[in-house]
């Protein structure tokens, strides 16, 4: 049987923590920052854990991991 592929947009918008949850960056961190308070700048600052109702999705993007 051949190797599946990874999908390379998942790869690069998430990494794989220690004991194998997911971690993605928050939307809205890019521009526009000026009408944006400085605690949800922060906020934006720290990725987040992917969500568990998208985690088949993601473990079937990325067959090896990250």
């Amino acid at each position: 049987m051949p190797k599946m592929k990874t999908r390379k947009c998942a790869a690069k918008r998430v990494k794989m923590t220690g004991t194998g949850k997911f971690r993605h960056f928050r939307a809205g961190s890019r521009h526009l920052k000026t009408g944006k308070g400085s605690s949800r700048k922060r906020r934006l600052r720290k990725s987040n854990e992917v969500r568990s109702t998208e985690m088949r999705r993601i473990r079937s993007a990325l067959p090896y991991g990250v």
